[in-house]
């Protein structure tokens, strides 16, 4: 973006104070006072006028863009990117609105994120990916000033760029407290210690952003810690996912229990792909039963869980209000983990979907789930994919079908032989009322 030095403005100020003291001098002898408007006023003014460059600007059709991105790049000297060209003439504008702007794996230096804010002035997009663009520290700084500025977007992924330094995360902090069109953000893959985490987290405290992806992050230890502290005052955020970022069933753990201890706004936690554990999953659940409003959604797929935790979930699913969604597929609960949660599940009131795939389940844990699902009045989901569920375990499933008026979806990969497949298929399924729908893969 384009600046005045500040030698141009003191000069501009000198100027204007010289004018308005003549001013009051020539109003003085007249008997005439100098009033000021209002502070107020004119901070409105500085954003009236943003938002009335913006209107003017959306007047430009997608071909005008374009043209006015080449002479641009021109300008800075640097060549137009095909990529964008093609997507300008390609892309539908609406209202000055376009869905997307896809520069991933487009390598963007300063001077051709200068030469983008043609195109960041004159439309908005629901979805900018700047995801792997090798972004500098000049080039992320002005870039992201430029979307902050012109509010260019709703959801911006900013992924696989870890060579930001101060002065990029610095802009995009500020773009995260600033921004009010901005509701998504996406930082993946990108190691937030020091001063990213710290950045990251005391823009959070006054953020609009109800979605936030760190996936990959290396966020175990101080960083988490740090960013926990930030969402625990945080009453916008609803979703926050945080896979594959190495978390533990210590200190971790402690921190995200504290979370919902204390957090009632926040309504998806995906945790997939940790090390939350047994003893992990106990500080989560004490967490959940202290919430009466907040979390619908708990993602745990693929975290060292057992059936020793379930002992911790078969205490909290009684008084559960909130949770809807619970996932714990690609943990090995086996069929003593069902046990333990089969009644508790029964009592539950809440939960509409439960993820189960992968989690080392037969026919024994089958029919300890068929049981549960007849006496169930709200469940709607059930996932058991990847175990091995054989005939006893499917027939006890299909008559608990036949009782329960709920369930629209059962997931199941079918561990039998071709033709006793289809022969136990044809025979149950038949019985099944057709408001309840099974969704079969068959291998």
């Amino acid at each position: 973006m384009t600046r005045c030095s500040d030698k141009e403005n003191d000069e501009q100020s000198d100027d204007t104070a010289e004018e308005v003291n003549k001013n009051q001098m020539k109003r003085s002898k007249g008997g005439k006072h100098v009033s000021f408007p209002p502070d107020e006023q004119i901070v409105s003014g500085f954003a009236e006028h943003r938002n009335t460059d913006r209107k003017a600007d959306s007047c430009l059709n997608l071909t005008e863009v374009m043209m006015a991105y080449q002479q641009s790049c021109s300008r800075h000297q640097v060549q137009p990117r095909a990529h964008i060209l093609q997507q300008l003439q390609q892309g539908v504008c609406v209202g000055g609105s376009v869905k997307c702007l896809d520069l991933k794996g487009e390598r963007l230096d300063h001077r051709s994120c200068e030469a983008l804010e043609v195109v960041l002035k004159s439309l908005h997009f629901d979805f900018i990916n700047l995801q792997a663009t090798q972004l500098e520290e000049n080039g992320a700084s002005s870039l992201l000033d430029m979307i902050l500025y012109y509010e260019s977007t709703t959801h911006l992924d900013i992924s696989d760029n870890g060579s930001m330094g101060t002065s990029g995360w610095r802009a995009l902090a500020h773009l995260i407290k600033q921004s009010v069109c901005l509701s998504r953000l996406d930082v993946c893959n990108v190691p937030m210690v020091d001063y990213p985490a710290l950045s990251l987290s005391k823009a959070l405290l006054t953020s609009r952003l109800t979605v936030l992806h760190l996936h990959n992050a290396q966020l175990s230890g101080m960083p988490l810690y740090t960013l926990v502290g930030a969402l625990k005052a945080n009453r916008a955020l609803q979703e926050l996912h945080l896979t594959n970022n190495l978390l533990n069933s210590y200190q971790d753990a402690l921190q995200l229990g504290d979370l919902l201890r204390y957090n009632t706004t926040l309504k998806t936690l995906e945790l997939s792909n940790n090390a939350v554990a047994d003893s992990g999953l106990e500080e989560l659940c004490d967490g959940l039963r202290r919430q009466t409003a907040g979390l619908r959604v708990l993602l745990l797929r693929n975290n060292h869980i057992t059936a020793e935790g379930m002992v911790h979930l078969a205490k909290t699913l009684p008084v559960l209000k909130v949770l809807q969604v619970l996932d714990l597929g690609e943990n090995f609960l086996g069929n003593e983990g069902i046990q333990v949660i089969r009644m508790p599940l029964m009592v539950n009131c809440s939960v509409l979907q439960l993820g189960l795939a992968q989690a080392s389940i037969t026919c024994e844990g089958a029919v300890a789930l068929a049981e549960f699902l007849a006496e169930s009045h709200q469940i709607q989901r059930l996932d058991l994919r990847q175990n091995e569920v054989k005939v006893g375990g499917l027939m006890a499933l299909c008559l608990a079908l036949r009782i329960n008026g709920s369930l629209a979806s059962l997931d199941l990969d079918l561990a039998l032989p071709q033709e006793q497949r289809v022969a136990v298929l044809m025979k149950s399924l038949a019985k099944l009322s057709s408001e309840c729908c099974v969704y079969k893969r068959l291998e």
